[in-house]
């Protein structure tokens, strides 16, 4: 079978592999279609200090059941969690096992999708009515979706996300799926428009206006009950903890690449809830399927181009020299 292989920073190629072998009970999947995120840039850039060379890249995956189970028989369309979890660290024993110590992802700690067959355990799948993009889209929302539920959001909050690429537009998209008030925060006007068709309803270009007097403007003064910080600054690990109401909770998704100096008087004077957030749990999954299904995200907005399998390494370089041209590329496998 054809599969991508990363077999250096900057250097990814296609590569014939064996097909897998199926362990008993796992499941044969044909890999239709397959988006791309950061977390692949980063691998190809040499970046993602969690990868080694080889590694065959993706985890954003619709498939075709080959060799099924009872529950997911041959033709069954299927998207799937690209986590594992070890059952005995302390996350896994408190039923949190999408922080398992020690996790390994798909296309990262572990060869991933981007190739024409995959085995996995029937436990990670979910079968799914929608089409293959739509499919793609599942595990990418789940992030933001988990942070939202880390969040603890209801339709009586109003919720500001700090970043609207594709983590902060899953954010975006659960908070309005949740019915809050949701306030979507970027610098990039093409990124806060597909933000506002996914549930934000109002807009702040920190660009052109001033962040503080916007969310004040836009909350009487309270600031936002919850803040999602989805980019990894320093400067907006800061204002999520600045802006946000007293007794308010705020949520990080990803994490500054370099320590962050902090008022801490702010932690105790605002009582704030600080939660980190990492990937998903099963029903986050099923939650961004239920609004998939409802026909309640912007899929074609959000996805930027679509090449073949032999297309990728020319698209990956094409993203990595400028990332700005590109929301989300897929990968037509078969």
């Amino acid at each position: 079978m054809r599969a991508a292989v990363l077999r250096g920073p900057g250097e990814i190629a296609i590569q014939e592999r064996p097909e897998p072998q199926v362990p008993e009970g796992n499941v044969l999947l044909k890999v239709n279609m397959i988006g791309l995120c950061g977390s692949d840039l980063n691998s190809y850039r040499g970046k993602n200090p969690m990868v080694s060379f080889p590694r065959v890249p993706g985890h954003e995956i619709a498939a075709t059941v080959v060799e099924g189970v009872a529950g997911f028989e041959a033709g069954t369309q299927v998207t799937l969690s690209p986590y594992t979890s070890c059952g005995e660290c302390a996350a896994c024993r408190r039923g949190r096992p999408n922080a398992c110590r020690d996790n390994q992802t798909l296309g990262v700690q572990r060869d991933g999708g981007l190739t024409e067959y995959l085995a996995v355990p029937p436990e990670k799948l979910y079968r799914a009515n929608l089409s293959l993009k739509e499919l793609c889209l599942v595990e990418p929302l789940t992030v933001g979706f988990h942070a939202v539920a880390r969040g603890r959001v209801t339709s009586s909050d109003t919720v500001a996300i700090i970043g609207c690429g594709g983590v902060g537009l899953g954010a975006v998209a659960a908070s309005g799926f949740r019915g809050a008030r949701t306030i979507g925060i970027d610098i990039d006007d093409a990124k806060l428009e597909v933000a506002h068709k996914a549930g934000a309803t109002d807009l702040i270009n920190t660009n052109r206006d001033d962040l503080h007097t916007r969310l004040a403007e836009l909350t009487e003064g309270l600031g936002p009950d919850v803040i999602i910080e989805a980019i990894g600054l320093p400067s907006t690990f800061r204002a999520a903890v600045e802006e946000v109401a007293f007794t308010g909770r705020v949520g990080y998704i990803g994490y500054a690449k370099e320590p962050v100096a902090y008022e801490t008087r702010l932690f105790v004077q605002k009582e704030l809830d600080i939660l980190g957030s990492r990937n998903a749990l099963p029903e986050d999954f099923l939650e961004v399927i239920r609004m998939l299904e409802e026909h309640r995200f912007p899929v074609d907005d959000a996805v930027s181009k679509i090449v073949q399998l032999d297309e990728t390494p020319e698209a990956i370089a094409a993203w990595s020299a400028d990332p700005a041209q590109f929301s989300k590329i897929m990968i037509q496998v078969g």
